[in-house]
């Protein structure tokens, strides 16, 4: 496939799984609950892992193999082939979107935020999750990627098929274990009905007595009234037709025309998490960059140690390696120096994501310089050159930069959004914050699209050509740097 097919394939797959977040996170809220939705998401994910390593191994499913070197002479795979294979990935990429809304959410229930104690170790615990769920990458892209070439697919994908049945089995012996919450009904239909409430009231004047507004929520359970977004206030406002009476209980309000502060409040909470949503696409667009065109600059260079060549997409080793050193020293030497000189745990969690986007700045930056160094190679020794001679540590630091910009920009946004977020709202807005991931894949392969219409003439393939060697890759990387300094 060409480079910049071949790129977008990924960054929709990636976008698409990150996307479907959202609908994992509605779903625990609404209906099943984080504990339920983690066990039959990762089930569904299992099932698609199982169905790739299958289609690797079964001549029907997949066409017959290749010399890389000859590719003009490879037999393009069949519709049906190709139908399976979408269907497993996205199989997977459904299972993501339930596991990922909601496992970081169920981890924080574990603890009790009225103790000081336990409010104190879930800052803690958001450093560490995002440490094991790189450590878990670090596996994939060196042990399963050297088992994928070496070895072949299907023991790669069997292999992590039956770490997922594994993982299932240890999540469920803990079942008399967790602390559960109850779900409190569908966000989404909680705030489309603030929505219509205040919509509907838009012509009445406000009060500015807050006591007049309606409260039905608990004394223990109320959220203070704010100033901000006061239009959406108006769904508090008692008038005429806003109870009916429903059995013999009495009159009881009709949530499509009157609100509560409490439930309007959690509306404004959710509006609040926004401007940051909006702010961190651009580091995921970045980011993306780091699994596509880096990859396949690296192919093209030296990539010997010795005898052993290291596979091109092991190379996001040193991503992965940036994560888990940078959570490292910041849970083991930042937060303690912190909490002696200031008093507080570690850096804001709006602290954390303006490091990251300070970083993925620098990241595209230093990405520019390298591919520009590669491509001086390139027209010196030949474009169609298979191998430059040119070593592939060129490329790693933006692989460092911007995986330390992740390290502090994941946190910082699970954080922001799990504490930030109403209490009965939190797997939706882990799934929103997962869909600035989504969205970043997809503005990646948006990009990709328009410069290729753009730069592309009927004698050149524009910026970036189907060889890579031939094209201005490092006018993208320095177009990815001046929009992140825009957004930053």
């Amino acid at each position: 496939l060409p480079s910049a097919t071949s790129a977008n394939i990924v960054t929709d797959f990636m976008g698409t799984s990150f996307l479907l977040c959202l609908l994992g996170g509605f779903v625990a809220d609404a209906f099943l609950g984080r504990f339920k939705t983690i066990a039959i998401f990762a089930v569904i994910q299992a099932l698609g892992t199982g169905m790739l390593a299958l289609s690797t191994k079964l001549p029907q499913l997949r066409p017959p193999s290749c010399d890389l070197n000859k590719l003009q002479n490879c037999e393009k795979a069949s519709n049906f082939q190709m139908g399976i294979l979408y269907l497993a990935l996205y199989l997977i990429a459904l299972g993501t979107g339930g596991l990922k809304s909601s496992v970081s959410g169920f981890g924080s229930d574990q603890f009790d935020e009225k103790d000081e104690k336990e409010k104190a170790q879930m800052t803690y615990f958001f450093s560490r999750f995002f440490f094991f769920i790189s450590l878990g990458t670090l596996m994939a892209v060196t042990v399963l990627v050297w088992l994928q070439d070496e070895v072949g697919r299907t023991w790669a994908y069997g292999i992590c098929s039956a770490s997922m049945g594994i993982a299932i089995v240890i999540f469920l012996a803990g079942i008399k274990r967790y602390r559960y919450k109850k779900s409190v009904g569908s966000p989404i239909v909680h705030i489309l009905q603030v929505i219509v409430a205040s919509m509907r009231k838009a012509k009445l004047p406000m009060t500015r007595d807050v006591r007049m507004l309606f409260e039905d929520a608990p004394e223990a359970s109320r959220i203070p009234h704010t100033e901000q977004f006061r239009c959406l206030d108006k769904a508090a406002l008692v008038v005429e037709g806003d109870f009916e009476v429903v059995g013999g209980s009495g009159p009881i309000p009709n949530p499509w025309r009157l609100c509560s502060v409490t439930r309007i409040e959690e509306v404004k909470m959710m509006a609040r998490l926004l401007p940051v949503w909006a702010t961190t696409i651009m580091f995921w667009t970045t980011h993306a960059q780091m699994i596509t065109f880096s990859v396949e600059q690296a192919s093209t260079m030296e990539r010997s140690i010795g005898s052993f060549q290291i596979p091109a997409g092991s190379l996001t080793v040193f991503l992965v390696a940036a994560i888990l050193i940078t959570l490292a020293v910041y849970d083991r030497l930042v937060m303690p120096l912190w909490k002696r000189w200031k008093g507080k745990p570690g850096f804001t969690n709006l602290q954390r994501i303006a490091i990251g986007l300070v970083l993925s700045t620098l990241g595209m930056a230093a990405a520019a310089l390298a591919e520009k160094k590669r491509l001086a190679v390139a027209e010196t020794v030949g474009r169609n050159t298979r191998t430059l001679p040119i070593s592939v540590y060129l490329l790693i630091p933006q692989f460092l930069v911007v995986g330390a910009g992740e390290a502090f920009i994941y946190t910082g946004q699970l954080d922001f959004f799990i504490t930030q977020s109403p209490k009965g709202m939190k797997t939706m807005s882990t799934g929103l914050f997962l869909t600035t991931l989504s969205l970043g894949f997809f503005v990646s392969s948006f990009l990709v699209s328009v410069i290729n219409a753009v730069t592309a003439t009927p004698t050149s393939q524009g910026w970036l050509a189907d060889n890579i060697n031939y094209g201005r890759l490092d006018y993208f990387y320095g177009l990815l740097a001046m929009l992140s300094f825009i957004n930053f």
